[in-house]
């Protein structure tokens, strides 16, 4: 498996998630019982996995070595649109949290905005994640050499191999299929 394969994986564990948060929403949506701290679970997912482990390497290594190799035009088009929806996901989680604060302090029409931030979430990142496998990892696949893709191999398996020992990819698949359990 190289680091592009390794990240697709990644993605497949994030749209899974993305099917509990919608259907945590309807829950919501139709005043049936919701564990609201589960949106709270849903958030350490998303910062910690989703984000710090998952978009970091994308960002800071594939993102990064696209950009410099391939030249302005793709840092400033392809590349700059994923980060920019990276950036409205990590907007749409601190809303989510903003949104379930004010919840837990009695205000029930914050619900409408749990709801709204979080399946405004899942359509963002489902979208952004079929461009990533579709388009911008296969013309990296496609344009960058086969040293270039290798050092980006060494340099996520390193991330990788780190977080395995912080046992981060364990905890939250368990994490993910705890909640996934919850909607049988």
């Amino acid at each position: 498996m190289n680091a592009i394969e390794l990240m697709m994986e990644e993605h497949k564990l994030i749209k899974r998630m993305l099917v509990v948060v919608r259907k945590f929403s309807i829950k919501v949506l139709n005043n049936e019982e919701v564990d609201y701290n589960d949106f709270n679970i849903v958030i350490d997912f998303v910062r910690n996995f989703a984000d710090k482990h998952h978009h970091n390497k994308e960002e800071v290594i594939l993102f990064k070595k696209m950009s410099e190799v391939l030249g302005e035009r793709i840092a400033n088009g392809p590349i700059m649109g994923m980060l920019v929806e990276h950036d409205l996901g990590r907007l749409f989680m601190s809303n989510l949290e903003s949104a379930l604060a004010k919840f837990k302090a009695g205000d029930n029409d914050s619900r409408v905005d749990i709801i709204a931030n979080a399946i405004a979430y899942t359509d963002l990142l489902n979208r952004h994640i079929d461009k990533e496998d579709t388009a911008i990892y296969t013309f990296a696949q496609k344009s960058l050499s086969k040293e270039q893709l290798e050092e980006i191999d060494t340099l996520c398996f390193t991330v990788e191999t780190e977080a395995t020992k912080n046992n981060l990819q364990d905890r939250y698949i368990k994490i993910l299929s705890e909640l996934e359990s919850k909607l049988d």
